[in-house]
């Protein structure tokens, strides 16, 4: 299928952007594809960034070589800043961030809004040295670059940024405290059970776990960060913090568009139906950002690898107008923690039943039910068996049937 002049427009040149653009290619879509990014890095992955890249094995994970972009007719855009969308005119505006009073507008034919998420900061942080988010690959250069003058770090918020985070710095020789409000790391995610074993890992590989407390202050002199205060009046020292309290989508760009965003009680982000389209024609989202329809009519927005490289692949067959052939698969995402990958199949809660069937110390395996039937599996060091229950998944199964 060819298009008219104007093509598609991805913004967001992450891993969703750069995997629309190449499933239109393989779907024979030869209109202009057009992807702008506004880190001034081509497309990159980003998992890696808490991982190989803070212990120094990788500086940075191309999801694309170079000459990928030449070769597939894609125009790449780096460092600009898509500030304003209007469906009417069908164009986005960007503005360089090396010169942002030079504003310049680009047509689109389709549009894709893949711009994922912004960190939250601690208030009062802003400008003390020594504070870190992680979210690109300038925020984890920057933080590598300090840890060889560091001996002691606190990580802010025990979700699995913090955990990894947590992970690579104990490994590169910190002295490392995870802190975290909720009674466990990963409680919200996956209740306390599967939390208590994630802290036992922490625990066991010298990293000082303080859940159930908040932090009150980050304690900083001359301007380089000192410490934190915990809720209970306990100060911990810290030539490194690093806060992990969680993202909002990006989507202040849409001011004025009229694209409908999904209230914040169901997640937030770009409204979108069960194919990624938004409220204006021709306009879809996907990854991070978005909030799609469920198949059983409610929304849902995820924050997964898996789930953006599904969303792409459907996109873009809705933009050159081809069937997608998606396979049914379960939800899945996985943490690499020390040397042992946690996996997370299908949709467990926190509010499931929990049922461990294995645990030897370190590995385990656990199912989670509600009202009988089986909704997720998660592992540590289990990868054949977790994967093994992926069918099970696929159908209302009972977990009397899968404990047998």
């Amino acid at each position: 299928m060819s298009a008219s002049s104007a093509g598609v427009v991805v913004v967001g040149a992450g891993l969703g952007g750069i995997r629309v653009a190449e499933s239109l290619r393989s779907n024979e879509y030869t209109g202009p594809i057009t992807l702008i990014g506004e880190e001034a890095h081509p497309p990159y992955d980003r998992p890696p960034l808490s991982k190989s890249v803070l212990l120094g094995k990788d500086d940075r994970v191309d999801l694309k070589p170079a000459d990928y972009f030449g070769e597939a007719s894609v125009q790449l855009r780096v460092g600009e800043r898509v500030c304003a969308i209007s469906p009417e005119t069908r164009t986005v505006t960007v503005e360089r961030l090396d010169a942002p009073t030079e504003r310049a507008e680009v047509a689109y034919d389709s549009l894709v809004l893949a711009t994922g998420l912004r960190p939250r900061s601690l208030p009062g942080t802003e400008g003390v040295a020594g504070v870190h988010v992680l979210r690109t690959i300038d925020d984890a250069l920057a933080l590598r670059s300090e840890i060889e003058n560091a001996s002691r770090a606190v990580i802010v918020g025990a979700g699995f940024i913090g955990c990894e985070v947590a992970a690579s710095l104990n490994q590169r020789g910190l002295a490392v405290t995870l802190v975290e409000p909720a009674p466990t790391p990963l409680a919200a995610a996956l209740g306390t059970g599967v939390g208590e074993l994630i802290t036992r890992m922490h625990q066991a590989n010298g990293v000082d776990v303080r859940a159930g407390v908040g932090v009150d202050e980050v304690r900083s002199a001359d301007g380089k960060v000192t410490g934190v205060r915990l809720a209970d009046g306990d100060e911990v020292a810290a030539d490194i913090v690093v806060v992990g309290i969680g993202s909002i989508p990006v989507t202040d760009y849409l001011d004025g568009s009229g694209i409908e965003l999904a209230p914040r009680e169901s997640g937030g982000g770009i409204a979108c139906d069960e194919h990624g389209r938004a409220s204006a024609p021709d306009v879809y989202a996907l990854g991070d950002v978005a909030n799609w329809r469920t198949e059983t009519g409610g929304t849902r927005r995820a924050e997964h690898w898996t789930h953006t490289v599904e969303q792409a692949t459907v996109v873009a067959h809705r933009i050159a107008q081809t069937d997608a052939m998606i396979p049914a698969a379960p939800p899945y995402f996985w943490s690499d923690q020390y040397n042992l990958k946690i996996q997370v199949l299908g949709r467990p809660e926190a509010g499931d039943e929990l049922h461990l069937v294995d645990d030897d110390g370190t590995k385990f395996l656990a199912y989670y039910s509600r009202d009988g039937i089986l909704t997720g599996v998660v592992g540590a060091g289990k990868v054949g068996a977790v994967m093994k229950t992926r069918p099970k998944l696929l159908t209302p199964t009972p977990i009397a049937d899968v404990l047998g």
